[in-house]
C-alpha cells in the first residue's frame, strides 16, 4: 500500500512567503530558508515551492535561489511559477527541482505537458488544478494564479492532463485556499475518481480530521497545506502521527 504523503506548499512573491486567502497572496509570512530548515526537522514527505508572480510578471524562477533552497531541502522539491518550456524544466531540474508544477502554461500550450513527460518522465510533471465553484454546482478551472477564469470542465481538464503524460495532480479550491474552513471533498472526490494518477488535496485544511476525510472520504493520495502549519501549533508529525492511529500508511521516521 503506498503510503499518503504529507506535504506543506510555499507561496512566493518579491522576495518572500506569503499568506493568501481565496488566490489573494498579501500576508507575508517569513523568509525561504529558515521555512526549509524547520520543515526538514519535521519530517515532511516532500515540499512545493510555487512562485506566485512568475507568469503574472512575465519572470522566470531565480535558479540561484533554488540552488540555494535544494541545498537545504532534504525532501523531494516541487517547483512551480512561469514555466512555459523544456529548457525551463531542465534548468530548475539542474538546480536542484525534483519535480515542476505547470498550471497557466499547462492551457496555453498542452503539448508541453507530453513533452516535459517524454524527457523526463512522467514523474515529474505535477500539473496544478486551480478550481472554483460556478453556480454552486460546477467547478471551473482557472490559470495566472487563480485571476484568469478557462473554458474547462475540472474532469475533463483532469482526464486530458492524465492522458498528457502528467504524473499527478496539485488540486487546490481557490474558494477554500487558506480560509481554514475544510477541504472541498467534493471536489477532491469528483477529480479523484475520474482519473488515476494521485491527486493532492490543497485548499482549506483547518485541522487533522480534514487532511484524514480529504484521504479515506475523497481518496487523495497527498495532503498539501499551508496556513495550518504556519499559523497553528499542529505539525506535519503530529498529523502523521493522527493518521497512522487511524490506520492509514504514513512514513513515520525512526
Amino acid at each position: 500500500m503506498l503510503k499518503v504523503r504529507i506535504i506543506p506548499t510555499l507561496l512566493y512573491k518579491d522576495f518572500g512567503l506569503v499568506k493568501g486567502i481565496n488566490f489573494n497572496s498579501s500576508r507575508r509570512v517569513g523568509s525561504v530558508l529558515p521555512a526549509i530548515k524547520i520543515y526538514n526537522q519535521r519530517e515532511v514527505d516532500e515540499l512545493i515551492f510555487v512562485d506566485i508572480n512568475a507568469t503574472i510578471t512575465n519572470t522566470s524562477i531565480d535558479l540561484e535561489m533554488i540552488k540555494d533552497i535544494s541545498r537545504e531541502c532534504f525532501v523531494p522539491l516541487t517547483v512551480g511559477g512561469g514555466i512555459d518550456s523544456c529548457s525551463k524544466v531542465e534548468d530548475l531540474l539542474m538546480s536542484g527541482a525534483d519535480k515542476i508544477s505547470l498550471n497557466t502554461a499547462a492551457f496555453n500550450n498542452s503539448n508541453l505537458i507530453t513533452d516535459i513527460a517524454n524527457r523526463f518522465g512522467s514523474q515529474c510533471v505535477v500539473v496544478s488544478i486551480d478550481v472554483q465553484k460556478k453556480n454552486n454546482k460546477e467547478w471551473n478551472c482557472f490559470s495566472h494564479s487563480g485571476s484568469l477564469p478557462r473554458d474547462k470542465d475540472v474532469v475533463a481538464w483532469a482526464k486530458e492532463v492524465e492522458n498528457r503524460g502528467a504524473g499527478e495532480i496539485l488540486l487546490t479550491s481557490i474558494d477554500n485556499d487558506g480560509t481554514m474552513q475544510g477541504y472541498d471533498l467534493d471536489l477532491i472526490k469528483l477529480v479523484c475518481e475520474s482519473v488515476k494518477i494521485p491527486v493532492i488535496a490543497s485548499g482549506g485544511a483547518r485541522n487533522f480530521n480534514d487532511m484524514r476525510l480529504a484521504i479515506t472520504k475523497s481518496g487523495a493520495s497527498a495532503v498539501a497545506a499551508a496556513s495550518i502549519f504556519h499559523f497553528t501549533e499542529q505539525t506535519p508529525l503530529g498529523l502523521k502521527s493522527d493518521l497512522s492511529n487511524a490506520g492509514i500508511a504514513v512514513r513515520i521516521p525512526n
